[in-house]
């Protein structure tokens, strides 16, 4: 191999390059929380087992409910928008389905105050920029900046959805309660 067929291979930084920011954050997020759930689960001395129990969730205040509810269906159509071919027929339809369920997603965070009770939390500040990113996604497509509209609905989704909901399932937070006995 001679000096020359050295440059033309890609470089390291290259083919990081390649790999999205929404991949780096979630493959942070998931060492993280791996790395916290197993720290809570050794302190704890607890062997999780996976059942599904909505009783927890069931006894929880109305705020929470509804939280909920609507993540579930933010994740649910936010899949099928994230999957589908862009511009299909229902994507504006599931579209404001997924702005409006995340608009009762985030908004209704503000009346939870689970991890400090009479404060609220670091994760109200993702559900703030949530309420300020999803007018500015609406305003990036009705000016036909369709990748700009993309970058604020992806980093949403990513975000608020995927991320926050990993941290949903920490250990002894109720959606682990829902999903896992220890």
């Amino acid at each position: 191999m001679s000096l020359t067929d050295v440059s033309s291979q890609p470089t390291l930084k290259s083919r990081l390059g390649r790999i999205s920011k929404n991949t780096w954050m979630i493959s942070i997020a998931l060492v993280v929380y791996a790395a916290l759930s197993i720290a809570i689960l050794m302190h704890f001395q607890a062997v999780p087992r996976f059942r599904i129990d909505l009783s927890p969730l069931l006894r929880s205040e109305m705020a929470v409910q509804i939280h909920v509810a609507a993540a579930v269906t933010t994740l649910l159509v936010g899949t099928v928008l994230m999957f589908a071919p862009k511009g299909f027929r229902l994507h504006r339809t599931l579209g404001w389905t997924w702005v409006v369920a995340m608009a009762v997603t985030a908004g209704s965070s503000f009346f939870i105050t689970m991890i400090f009770e009479t404060h609220f939390s670091p994760i109200h500040a993702l559900s703030a920029w949530t309420m300020i990113g999803l007018p500015m996604g609406i305003a990036a497509i009705r000016r036909r900046d369709v990748a700009k509209h993309r970058k604020e609905m992806t980093g949403m989704f990513v975000g608020a959805m995927l991320i926050a909901g990993l941290f949903s399932m920490l250990p002894g937070r109720l959606m682990w309660e829902v999903f896992f006995t220890t």
